[in-house]
């Protein structure tokens, strides 16, 4: 069953984002597998992240991968869990 999540991340640049991602990207195997569908928006407060996952395995598995590499680059830790939720139904236009 598809996971959506919301992450709020206070404190978290956008420069900082990209240097995450650029990592995440540089690993080798398929680091993002499961992920259907991913936006990251800044705020006032530092940026938000909205995930679509085909299930919770899969983005549990990402989450083994990412905070690592997070907390080798000095980011902050989430100061409140990410919002989880199963999805009733998602599709993408054009598709």
């Amino acid at each position: 069953m598809a996971i959506f999540m919301k992450a709020s991340l206070p404190g978290v640049t956008t420069d900082q984002y990209d240097a995450l991602n650029a990592e995440l990207e540089s690993l080798p195997g398929d680091t993002f597998a499961g992920c259907l569908s991913h936006v990251c928006v800044a705020t006032d407060s530092g940026i938000e992240v909205y995930d679509l996952w085909e299930s919770q395995e899969a983005m549990d598995k990402f989450g083994a991968v990412i905070m690592p590499v997070a907390e080798k680059q000095g980011l902050p830790a989430p100061s409140e869990p990410p919002v989880v939720s199963q999805v009733h139904r998602y599709w993408v236009p054009g598709s």
